[in-house]
């Protein structure tokens, strides 16, 4: 396997018109708003990370394109519009051409506890292997998934997409630890158990009131 030398962290972000519509207790901008301030904690979560060189966000948004390009990221546009695999192929195809001898990290955009030191700890014990995958706190989604250099990242998102992922030959990383890594927000149950453990400021800036940040 080749050496990795550093991570490309890939973010992919649904237009914000479309995004967390399960989040039916919050008013379209309120869902719109919070959506922007997780891709937000994400990428900055991500440039803060040491082992990370570089973040690629795929997005048709420009709203969320102008704010995470602020925030250090390269965005790139989704092509061929047609889902979430596709949209992180093409990261994908980016980050090897710019930086081809990094591995490759994708990351859900929605995971507002997100912190530079969770996603270095997941990404030094998915080293060594070609593919590897974390579970969401459910068990049945993926949060992360990453790949060595020179590896087809094979995103195979959706329904029960840890097990796929793991059924293709990913190494299933470990989740404790990890747990600011697991926690995506599409419900109000998500999003309340991701205040409790603790949000990142974008997020915190959203949702929470100013004597609580």
């Amino acid at each position: 396997m080749p050496s990795t030398s550093g991570w490309v962290a890939l973010v992919p972000v649904k237009e914000l018109r479309l995004a967390k519509s399960r989040l039916h207790h919050l008013e379209a901008g309120a869902r719109s708003a919070l959506a922007l301030a997780m891709a937000s904690d994400v990428v900055a979560a991500a440039r803060a990370a040491r082992s990370v060189t570089a973040v690629v966000v795929v997005t048709n948004d420009v709203v969320a394109a102008a704010r995470l390009e602020e925030l250090g990221a390269r965005v790139v546009a989704d092509v061929t519009d047609s889902g979430l695999d596709d949209a992180l192929e093409n990261a994908a195809r980016t980050a090897a051409a710019l930086w081809p001898r990094c591995g490759v990290v994708a990351l859900s955009s929605d995971l507002p506890c997100a912190s530079a030191a969770a996603l270095d700890r997941f990404l030094e014990r998915a080293a060594g292997h070609e593919r590897a995958v974390l579970a969401d706190r459910l068990g049945d989604g993926t949060t992360l998934l990453a790949a060595a250099p020179g590896v087809a990242l094979n995103p195979r998102y959706g329904a029960a997409s840890r097990a796929r992922h793991v059924l293709d030959g990913a190494h299933q990383v470990a989740a404790a630890g990890l747990e600011r890594l697991t926690l995506d927000v599409d419900t109000p149950a998500d999003l309340e158990a991701a205040l409790a453990l603790g949000v990142g400021p974008h997020t915190s800036a959203v949702m929470l009131p100013a004597d609580d940040r």
